[in-house]
């Protein structure tokens, strides 16, 4: 089993706004990005499962052919910069996609 942290060349999440993270998975080659997603383990359901959250809750989750991408965003919890919030920016909120089963 290979985690997607083995496979993309990039993951990252950053805010797309106050009250919204964005997360990007990025791969080099095109097999890398097709054998992904053939694979079938980087899923909508996946990904909620992961971040604790409905599949309703996922704003788009989407597999960009052209990008060799795969791109989704969440609500944050709280506000960016209001009480509670542990990252500001957003920009550790991928680490949990690190290890995500991604090919068998």
């Amino acid at each position: 089993m290979k985690v997607l942290s083995e496979i993309a060349e990039v993951i990252r999440s950053k805010n797309a706004g106050p009250f919204v993270v964005t997360f990007d998975v990025l791969f080099t080659t095109e097999a890398d990005y097709h054998a992904v997603e053939a694979a079938g383990l980087v899923t909508r359901r996946a990904v909620s499962e992961l971040y604790g959250v409905s599949e309703n809750e996922l704003l788009g989750f989407e597999f960009y052919p052209f990008a060799r991408a795969i791109k989704f965003s969440i609500k944050r919890p709280v506000g960016s910069g209001t009480p509670g919030d542990s990252d500001v920016y957003g920009a550790q909120q991928h680490a949990p996609l690190l290890d995500l089963p991604a090919l068998p």
